[in-house]
């Protein structure tokens, strides 16, 4: 068995590339698999529970029976983009062109793939600040870039937000900064990037001539009166800035696969291309039913936004109840905690053995915070719960939590 194992090893080396032995499959789908596998309350993902909106599901099956359920323009629908042209123009102030500055995605993880195959060679860096969403480290190897890695601060009381040492960004950046990844509001932290924060990082991507990528797809999700803030809307920088979001999260679709990327037009030129090879095109169908969401009244948002504060705060009181020190979001719908405190997991030595005992002797699936870092042991006491749920689902995880 000890000489078999190697010679198994030297074949599986051989026959894959060493770029995807440099980062696992995601961590989140693992923990929803071992959800389902415990049938316990999965608060890991980042899926709703619920259906979108009615008029948008009526409209992709009168569109399914209308036909369009073939290749559509691989770069998107002309309905969608002219929506999203209306949408930044209301939401913004930011004018966009349909035909030149708008890519149709499968999805904002095909989009933020797509922009970093289409900007970085190989030796670029890239800064990325952590705790980040899973997917920057492996899109950053895939690319073929260099992540610098700028950490982001808990607060260390009430009246504190998640932060950054400025001088420590200032830092990072260097002739080889090709890019710069702002994911506001934040997974997993909640938190929204003030202005103060987001001019100082658009006068240091016009200083060192570096692109600006910014997922925003929990942009309609903040609370407390805190609004998002979108880069390409600041001075100077939308000729340098690639903004990425999706209808996943917002209208609660994250099985359609359809995102999208605003970019100036030679970027975007270049990220069709990648893109056109990569998927050639989300549904065409959901594509059009996406437009029909995209214009749906300010109510919606409002009231989306109302129920999300109901979860946010019935979560947080249950697992600071439970033990967890809780750090508040203002922003998505994630609740990022340290367990140190909690009783019976004391003996517990890290963040993955607290997550899998939590979920096969509590039955509630949460996410290793290590997951969240580029050195695994930053995450050790972290998890992270989604209250993205029915509430009757939060309710019965806060039943099985009082077992702590």
């Amino acid at each position: 068995m000890s000489i078999r194992k190697p010679l198994e090893e030297q074949l599986v080396l051989k026959q894959t590339s060493l770029r995807t032995h440099r980062f696992t499959e995601s961590v989140i789908r693992e923990m929803t698999r071992l959800a389902n596998t415990y049938q316990a309350v999965n608060l890991s993902q980042g899926f709703p529970d619920y259906d979108p909106p009615e008029a948008m599901i009526q409209a992709a099956i009168q569109f399914i029976r209308e036909g369009k359920n073939q290749y559509a323009i691989t770069w998107g629908t002309k309905n969608l983009r002219e929506a999203l042209v209306r949408k930044f123009k209301k939401f913004y102030g930011i004018t966009l062109d349909q035909e030149t500055e708008i890519t149709v995605t499968c999805g904002s993880t095909e989009a933020m793939i797509s922009s970093l195959l289409a900007i970085v060679n190989p030796g670029d860096e890239v800064i990325v600040f952590e705790p980040f969403y899973e997917n920057y480290g492996p899109d950053a190897i895939l690319s073929n870039a260099i992540p610098h890695y700028v950490s982001l601060i808990p607060p260390k009381s009430p009246d504190e937000f998640w932060r950054f040492d400025f001088s420590k960004l200032e830092q990072a950046f260097n002739s080889k900064t090709k890019a710069i990844i702002i994911n506001t509001p934040n997974n997993p932290t909640g938190k929204v990037f003030t202005k103060e924060e987001m001019l100082f990082i658009s006068a240091l991507c016009q200083k060192w001539d570096v692109i600006a990528i910014t997922d925003e797809i929990y942009e309609h999700i903040t609370y407390d009166g805190i609004k998002h803030i979108c880069m390409a809307s600041l001075p100077g920088m939308k000729d340098r800035t690639i903004t990425i979001s999706a209808i996943s999260k917002t209208y609660s679709a994250t099985g359609w696969r359809v995102g999208w990327a605003a970019a100036p037009p030679e970027i975007t030129k270049a990220i069709r291309k990648v893109h056109d090879f990569l998927t050639v095109g989300a549904p065409h169908p959901f594509q059009e039913a996406a437009a029909v969401a995209l214009d749906l009244p300010d109510s919606y948002y409002k009231n989306m936004t109302l129920d999300y504060l109901k979860r946010r705060d019935f979560l947080f009181q249950i697992l600071t109840q439970s033990g967890f020190n809780c750090w508040k979001p203002l922003g998505a719908y994630y609740i990022i905690t340290d367990f140190s405190n909690v009783k019976r997991a004391v003996s517990i030595q890290n963040d993955s053995e607290f997550a899998f005992w939590l979920v096969k002797e509590i039955g509630v699936a949460a996410v290793p915070g290590s997951s969240f870092y580029h050195l695994p042991e930053q995450g050790k006491t972290q998890i992270r719960f989604s209250f993205g749920r029915k509430m009757e689902l939060l309710k019965e995880a806060g039943e099985k939590l009082k077992k702590l």
